[in-house]
């Protein structure tokens, strides 16, 4: 009877039920190494303007750090594996590229309700006290999904799964109970490189180091003031994230589309937007057009700013009278960033 197999085969199940592709247990004591690792990491400045990383450094170094009491610590991985090919709109310069992830509904929202239903499981299975992450808190996910078994952290520092490739969401439960751990995950990269190589803006200063002052993703999302000269050419028509480097991963190849949350389906209107649609919205068009994304989250000014850096690298003149109205923005970033785009396009002069 079901009742009657271990707590962690019924929990696996329950995750899957709940759908989680993966999911996996370690101690909480389980990756040593990440205080380490992400000493040095902010030591080195390679977290640029995300100062939340450094004001809560210490709770993020173990899992310990954040709540004493946890005992093991439950990884989930949720599937976001592509059904289309997330290059294809690399040379459709009219056309603007979202990151995959952030083409369908937050990821936010649907995770934690899937943690929050797998804990009230759990806490009436065996009790104990328990907390549910997902990426907004001071939680270490990656290395904790490795310790756990789910997968490797790659040498594009996310997280590769035999089974999901590099398209997994993560979340994390910390419990008070002594739950039997699994194997952790072992690299599996060799001597691969195809990420590294892969990168637009060369992130990657070493194999599982990333510099995200030089990341897209970073940069398109994070950064709050305009997009430094050097990548703007290398940003292309990305105005939200880059999946270059998760793309180009060889362990892709056995990553399942079924497998994938249907919540994250790509929205119509997000999978190939054109830039002259979005260049024309206001703050209430923006608000509309990403409501339920988690794009909402860096704003409109940003989002604009993006979109000004993908126009002058379209090459088309036709995007002109788009980006003309924004010379006059009431935003001093969004304003610099239409100048440079009206320079790259360097329009006839008007009579």
């Amino acid at each position: 009877m079901e009742v009657n197999k271990p707590l962690e085969i019924r929990l696996k199940a329950k995750a899957a039920e709940l759908g989680f592709a993966a999911c996996g247990v370690a101690r909480a004591d389980a990756a040593p190494r990440t205080a380490e690792r992400l000493r040095q990491w902010l030591a080195e400045g390679a977290h640029g303007d995300m100062l939340w990383m450094e004001a809560r450094a210490h709770h993020r170094e173990s899992p310990a750090g954040l709540w004493p009491e946890v005992q093991s610590v439950i990884a989930l991985g949720m599937s976001y594996a592509p059904r289309e090919d997330p290059l294809r709109l690399a040379d459709e310069t009219d056309r603007a590229r979202i990151s995959v992830y952030a083409q369908g509904v937050d990821y936010h929202d649907v995770v934690k309700k899937a943690l929050k239903a797998l804990a009230r499981w759990l806490v009436a299975e065996a009790g104990g006290d328990l907390k549910v992450f997902v990426d907004t808190a001071p939680v270490m996910e990656k290395p904790l999904a490795e310790a756990a078994g789910l997968g490797w952290q790659g040498k594009h520092t996310n997280l590769v799964s035999r089974t999901d490739g590099s398209w997994l969401f993560l979340g994390a439960i910390y419990t008070t109970l002594s739950l039997a751990p699994d194997t952790a995950g072992r690299d599996s990269c060799g001597s691969c490189d195809a990420c590294q190589r892969a990168c637009p803006t060369h992130a990657f200063p070493a194999p599982y180091r990333l510099d995200a002052r030089r990341c897209i993703s970073y940069l398109t999302i994070e950064h709050a003031g305009p997009i430094p000269l050097e990548f703007r050419a290398a940003l292309g028509n990305r105005i939200y994230g880059c999946d270059d480097c998760l793309a180009a991963c060889p362990w892709n190849k056995f990553a399942e589309t079924a497998r994938a949350n249907r919540a994250f389906l790509p929205r119509a209107e997000l999978a190939a937007p054109r830039l002259a649609d979005l260049l024309g919205l206001d703050d209430a068009g923006f608000r509309q057009v990403f409501s339920g994304s988690p794009i909402k989250r860096i704003g409109r000014d940003r989002m604009m700013r993006n979109c000004l850096i993908a126009a002058g690298n379209s090459g088309d003149a036709g995007l002109v009278a788009a980006v003309a109205p924004l010379l006059n923005d009431a935003n001093e970033v969004v304003r610099e960033a239409a100048e440079w785009a009206m320079a790259q396009l360097n329009p006839s002069p008007r009579p």
